[in-house]
């Protein structure tokens, strides 16, 4: 079994990102990370049950998590992914882009960039690692899967559906909420083979900001 990693900021961003990738690969061992809200009574529950939806293992820490969304250190989300990940060799991880998914979450951008220094510094190691490849146009329209990406797929209607459903019925979103209307029947991924490229990539991003 492909042993995958998938390390987000939110409950809910493992199946608006990646949820029919999860599902349609039922035979992979997933350990799910989500860095935010472990607290929150309402989301942590909904996120477990959407585990068991997905099949998948995972835990949950806390980073603040504030609708400011004031920067925090790189230290602490490094600590914190290495904290909840239960090893740390993986033949897959998945994560946020670096440069997030749409204008803008700290924390998505964040994780994105703590995975990839971790991984450049040894500290995990994977085969492959992708990040989920969406963009908002700058705010022109809602998130949507960049068909440039490296990894870009059709979702079945019957594969979808169980994802809405997990973020309609399973996270309690109403069907006009955001979160409902980007739930996407695509889905895309940029995908580097070693640290190296993943490193350079995120350099590109950072002097390009």
């Amino acid at each position: 079994m492909k042993s995958v990693a998938m390390i987000v900021a939110h409950p809910d961003d493992e199946t608006l990102w990646a949820g029919g990738t999860i599902l349609i690969n039922p035979h992979w061992n997933y350990f799910i990370v989500c860095l935010c809200r472990a607290n929150d009574e309402d989301r942590s529950h909904r996120f477990y049950e959407a585990l068991k939806i997905l099949r998948a293992k995972g835990t949950m820490g806390d980073l603040n998590d504030d609708p400011e969304q004031l920067p925090i250190g790189n230290g602490i989300v490094e600590n914190l992914i290495l904290q909840l990940l239960p090893k740390k060799d993986y033949d897959l991880v998945i994560t946020h882009d670096p440069a997030g998914e749409y204008t803008r979450h700290l924390r998505h951008e964040e994780t994105g960039q703590a995975v990839i220094r971790l991984w450049q510094a040894k500290k995990i190691s994977t085969k492959k690692l992708w990040t989920f490849a969406y963009d908002d146009g700058n705010k022109n329209y809602i998130p949507r899967p960049i068909k440039k990406a490296n990894i870009y797929r059709s979702l079945t209607k019957p594969l979808w559906q169980k994802k809405y459903d997990i973020i309609h019925k399973t996270y309690g979103f109403r069907e006009d909420s955001w979160e409902a209307r980007v739930t996407s029947k695509n889905e895309a991924f940029w995908q580097f083979n070693n640290a190296a490229l993943a490193t350079s990539w995120l350099k590109k991003l950072e002097n390009k900001s």
